[in-house]
């Protein structure tokens, strides 16, 4: 039975500490530890156990002053084991009253019943079904709290406020990070060719690199009416929405897509690679602001940003927001395909990101072959 009720209390301590309270878990951790030390008496080492019961005198008072700051019931139990411990003690003295011995170990009993069943009640309904007691005093930290608000405005993705947030700073030429369904970007509206120059100067991006540009569904492009041809039409719609951004002819039909002033900041002078996301975040983002010029959320040279938490660290101090969702779907950025002769000699892999080019070259070819 010793060995039972020593099994048991290390049982619970390691649940226990699974559930990350470090202090309970010592505590049981300790309990068990004695449980097994009353094996000793069996043994007749009483002096062994003395000396052992001794130790845990000591250690168990250390636990008594933590419980003192977790809740009643805990330290009732530490208080608990603490007599206990002393009837052992006088149990090898041959000077343990009987009544004393009963009414402790009744005692015990009922705290350790109650505590185990209000323990139980509250995790299963999450809930203070059961009352544990308030602390009998708090340890105030003189440490100040040293969390810095962010550098910018943060908002959730998941709340349309959020969204709505994002959109008005957008349209009125700041430069936010978002999400994609690639890795995180840079986003400036269209509107705003300023936001799209601060882009530059954010990232520290080289003026030779294009900007392209994100649109929220294939029908957009469609009501622009660009000069592509059939076979160009079939293969974008069998890639967007997706990873993979398209090169195409530049023409004043952009204008009409609702780049605006920003015409001649994104791309180069002759072409432009558009991209239609498949996030539905983004996309709603976009249908509140029109087409953004993208670019990934990183200083020039440095590995993409997966989180917004990397957005904020490493440039949320120069922008004016981040929409925050979490950690992206992809390590890496888009793959950038040059269809601009694409009626001539096919398509051409510019930078292979998230999609194989091989898979690329596959759909290609199905769409030619039909």
């Amino acid at each position: 039975l010793i060995l039972i009720g020593g099994f048991v209390q290390l049982l619970a301590g390691f649940l226990v500490f699974r559930k990350y309270d470090h202090l309970g878990g010592t505590a049981f951790l300790t309990f068990s530890a004695l449980w097994s030390h009353l094996v000793n008496i069996g043994a007749g080492n009483s002096e062994g156990f003395t000396a052992g019961s001794i130790a845990f005198l000591v250690l168990n008072a250390f636990l008594i002053v933590l419980a003192s700051s977790f809740n009643v019931v805990l330290l009732c139990m530490t208080l608990a084991m603490e007599l206990l411990t002393i009837c052992f003690l006088l149990f090898t003295l041959e000077n343990l009253p009987l009544p004393f011995e009963i009414v402790m170990l009744s005692i015990f009993s009922i705290i350790c019943f109650y505590g185990a069943t209000a323990s139980l009640a509250n995790s299963m309904f999450g809930k203070d079904l059961m009352m544990m007691g308030p602390p009998l005093f708090t340890v105030e930290s003189s440490k100040k709290d040293t969390e810095d608000p962010p550098p910018c405005i943060c908002p959730k993705s998941h709340c349309t406020s959020g969204l709505r947030t994002i959109a008005d700073l957008l349209n009125t030429g700041a430069v936010c990070g978002v999400p994609t369904d690639t890795v995180y970007a840079l986003a400036a509206s269209c509107k705003h060719p300023q936001a799209i120059e601060k882009v530059y100067r954010i990232k520290d991006r080289p003026q030779e690199k294009p900007i392209c540009i994100f649109i929220s569904n294939l029908d957009q492009l469609r009501a622009a009416a660009p000069p592509i041809s059939p076979l160009l039409w079939e293969f974008m719609e069998n890639v967007y929405p997706g990873g993979i951004g398209c090169i195409i002819k530049k023409g004043e039909w952009l204008k009409k897509l609702g780049v605006g002033a920003g015409y001649s900041r994104v791309g180069t002078q002759d072409s432009i690679m558009i991209r239609v996301p498949d996030l539905t975040v983004l996309v709603h983002l976009i249908d509140m602001t029109g087409p953004l010029a993208i670019t990934s959320a990183n200083p020039s040279g440095e590995v993409d940003s997966t989180h917004h938490d990397m957005v904020i660290s490493r440039l949320g101090h120069k922008l004016e927001g981040v929409l925050c969702d979490g950690e992206s779907d992809e390590v890496v950025a888009s793959t950038v395909v040059n269809c601009t002769k694409i009626d001539e000699s096919g398509i051409t892999i510019v930078r292979e990101g998230c999609i194989p080019a091989g898979k690329v070259m596959q759909i290609f070819e199905g769409v030619k072959n039909r």
